[in-house]
Parts: C-alpha cells; structure tokens; sequence
C-alpha cells in the first residue's frame, strides 16, 4: 500500500477536518437552527422526518465520514475512497432537493425556508443544501487532487540485474 508524504497529510488533514464539520453542520443544523430562528419546514427543533434523514442527515453523515477518512486514512486507495464519499456527500446536499420529484410523485422534498425576508431565505437555502453541498464537493475535490498529486513509491529494480550488467560493460573487448 503507497503512503502519502506528510506534506500531503497535512493538506488532508485539514481539508478532512474541515469535512468532519461541514458534515456536523449539515446534519445537526436542521434540528438546532429554530433555536436561531434559521430553519426549513417544519421549523421544530428536534423534528425527525424522513425528508431530514434522505437530504440533510445522510448526507451530512457522508461528508463526516469522508471527512473522518481523510483524517485516519494512511494509505492512497484508503483517502480516495474518502473523497469520493465526501463528494457524493456534497453533490447530494446540491442536487438531493432537485431530484427529490424523481421519487415523491412530482413533489419537491425539503420544506421551504423559514424565514420571512428574502435575504434569510437565501441564507438557508445556501446554508441547509446548495452552499453547503458545494462547498463540501469542493473540498473533497481538492483532497482527491492533493492524493492523485502525491508521489507515488517507486519500486526498485532488482539489484543482481543491474551489477551484471555493469561487469560486462567494464571488460576489455579482446583483439
């Protein structure tokens, strides 16, 4: 299994880190937000639904889960698998609204904001779903880029070949 040089663990680790809490966010923010009046209907705290779990919660617990990956994961295939993740995460968080009507008989799924003035219903429609998924595809982007930029370990050729060789090329030619 290649490992990746500290160098680009560094990187993975943040851009982990920061796919662990973007993925908090978006899992926890449906139920807490009506503390601050920063919520989608039902604007309850604590209220499961199943539209929660299908586009906020799994979701949120496929960018934890990439996130936590790209944090623990040593190994080349191991981070990748965690980017990819994380991205699915990010492209469901943008695209789960959208495709909803595909499976809830022409009706979009996810409530509508909850707030009263349009720059709030910008703020949680980017905040709850479209900013969020972007900016999470973003980063697991950038984590996919800094594996595939990773040196990769090189195999030596064996050693007998090459010692043989060089005897040979060091003989006088006889006249």
């Amino acid at each position: 299994m290649a490992r990746i040089p500290w160098a680009h663990r560094s990187l993975l680790g943040g851009s982990g880190l920061l796919l662990l809490l973007l993925g908090l966010w978006g899992g926890l923010i449906p139920f807490v937000g009506p503390y601050f009046h920063y919520a989608y209907t039902p604007d309850k705290t604590w209220d499961y639904t199943t539209t929660r779990l299908w586009l906020e919660v799994l979701p949120g617990a496929g960018a934890f889960l990439g996130g936590f990956v790209l944090l623990i994961g040593r190994g080349r295939s191991l981070a990748m698998l965690g980017a990819i993740v994380a991205a699915a995460a990010g492209a469901w968080f943008t695209l789960g609204t959208v495709l909803s009507p595909l499976w809830n008989h022409n009706v979009p799924l996810g409530g509508t904001p909850a707030s009263a003035t349009v720059v709030m219903k910008i703020a949680e429609q980017v905040g709850f779903f479209t900013g969020l998924g972007v900016v999470i595809a973003a980063l697991a982007a950038l984590a996919f880029g800094v594996i595939l930029a990773a040196p990769r370990a090189v195999v030596p050729a064996p050693r007998t070949a090459l010692v043989e060789d060089a005897d040979q090329a060091t003989q006088p030619i006889a006249n």
